[in-house]
């Protein structure tokens, strides 16, 4: 009896298997493929199934219990039933139904050829034709010499013309009698006691400018002044970078009749001066290697010295009849000129210990003694490489690349002081005593608004002119 219940339960058991069995086998078929669906009388193959298990062998599937046995038989039963179905050699055939996939083409659009054979435009210059197709002569192997933009004027005189006037020779004629007269009557220089500094501070405290004493004379930076020494008349003159020399009378209204322009240089006036002994004569030295005198009495302007192998940068008095230069070179040497010898060669060449000599201003007392780019002080009586220094001032000379340097020249009439422009805001012209100590400075918030690189001290009046980098004219007077 108990052998009977056990046998019902063990057939129970693997009848409920086989329909679990069952069902997940036609679920899987029926994910797996929509087009094949087998179908399968169940109820046979339990029979089968059943019939089967009762007759296999014990060596068949040994040591497993019969669910075990049955799965490994639903697995067989399955792989073969795929294999029948032949899926991998369909998949074969489809893949060499698809054509392989063609790359994507570029989006770049093909240059299309020109029919007519014409290829990319060339350059006409450089096919050496004109805009009409001529073709162009053929370029020389030497190319022409490039002509110089300021080349050298002619030796000797040269006629005293302005370039400010076209017309009206009448009021330019009026103009040099009236220069010719004010040099005529003016006074000799006598030794006078040197004031005191109070009351030279004092004279310079009342000098003032306004907008009558500010002109534009020349039309590039001035880079020299010089002041008439008439004690009538107030005329300034001043060498500008272009090679030009402007004169300016302040007595005469409007400012513009009062105005001329020459050009007596092709290149920059670096110094200029009116002779002590013959206020009618302008000296001027350029770059061009050259020193002229201007006489307003024949309106012409005369060669004193040309020297093309050495430019000048400056030159001075060395005595006081004007007879006898000093002129300085670029190169650190200078040269002694004598106006009265004929020719334009100099007296005698000095070869200093300087690498470069930029300015060079005689002592107007003492005039053995010469300042050369306003920071040695020597004697010219001596010259040596161990003469020693006597003085030294702190001051900004940093004028950048569009100004003019500085220049610091004495006051005639206080041999002991020396006047130079500034950096200082607001603008100024300063004086400095030979001590180092600063006399006085000349400002004004209107009408001196630029930097006054250049400056001039008349040498009997109170009387200042400025000259910036744009050509124009500061006068203080009192």
């Amino acid at each position: 009896m108990e052998a009977t219940t056990s046998s019902k339960a063990e057939s129970t058991l693997q009848n409920s298997s086989i329909d679990v069995h069952a069902e997940n086998y036609q679920r899987h078929h029926k994910s797996t493929s929509d087009t094949v669906i087998p179908h399968v009388d169940m109820e046979s193959s339990e029979e089968r199934e059943s019939d089967e298990d009762t007759t296999s062998g014990p060596d068949d599937f040994s040591g497993l219990s019969p669910y075990e046995r049955k799965r490994l038989k639903n697995i067989s039963e399955n792989a073969n039933f795929f294999a029948s179905l032949q899926l991998s050699e369909s998949a074969a055939r489809l893949r060499k139904m698809i054509k392989k996939r063609q790359p994507p083409e570029s989006k770049r659009k093909k240059p299309k050829k020109r029919e007519n054979g014409i290829g990319c435009r060339r350059s006409m210059r450089l096919l050496n034709v004109d805009p009409s197709g001529i073709s162009l002569p053929a370029t020389p192997t030497q190319p022409a010499l490039v002509a110089d933009e300021n080349p050298l004027l002619p030796p000797g005189p040269l006629e005293m013309t302005p370039e400010n006037r076209d017309d009206n020779s009448e009021l330019f004629k009026g103009f040099l009698h009236t220069w010719a007269e004010v040099s005529k009557t003016t006074s000799k220089n006598t030794k006078k006691e040197l004031p005191s500094i109070k009351s030279y501070k004092a004279n310079l405290s009342g000098m003032v400018i306004s907008e009558d004493t500010v002109y534009k004379v020349t039309k590039g930076p001035i880079l020299s002044m010089a002041l008439h020494p008439s004690e009538i008349k107030t005329l300034v003159a001043a060498g500008a970078k272009s090679g030009q020399v402007g004169l300016w009378d302040l007595t005469h209204q409007p400012k513009e009749d009062g105005t001329y322009v020459f050009q007596p240089h092709s290149q920059p006036v670096s110094c200029l001066y009116f002779s002590p002994t013959n206020p009618a004569h302008i000296l001027s030295l350029s770059y061009d290697s050259t020193l002229r005198c201007g006489d307003f009495s024949t309106a012409v302007f005369d060669e004193v010295y040309r020297n093309e192998r050495s430019s000048f940068s400056s030159f001075d008095f060395l005595t006081e009849d004007a007879s006898t230069l000093i002129v300085g070179h670029w190169d650190g040497s200078m040269s002694l000129v004598d106006r009265r010898t004929p020719g334009t060669s100099y007296e005698k060449f000095i070869n200093s210990s300087l690498r470069k000599i930029r300015t060079v201003h005689v002592h107007p007392v003492h005039r053995q003694y010469f300042i050369t780019a306003g920071l040695r002080i020597f004697d010219s009586s001596c010259l040596s490489s161990q003469i020693p220094l006597l003085t030294t001032i702190r001051h900004n000379t940093i004028t950048g690349r569009w100004l003019t340097r500085f220049q610091a020249v004495w006051d005639p009439k206080q041999e002991d002081c020396l006047i130079v422009g500034s950096m200082a805001h607001p603008r100024q012209v300063e004086i400095f005593h030979e001590t180092g100590e600063r006399v006085h400075s000349f400002l004004d918030g209107e009408c001196l608004v630029s930097v006054c690189s250049i400056n001039a001290m008349h040498p009997t009046r109170y009387i200042l002119a400025g000259g910036n980098s744009s050509g124009k004219i500061h006068v203080f007077m009192n």
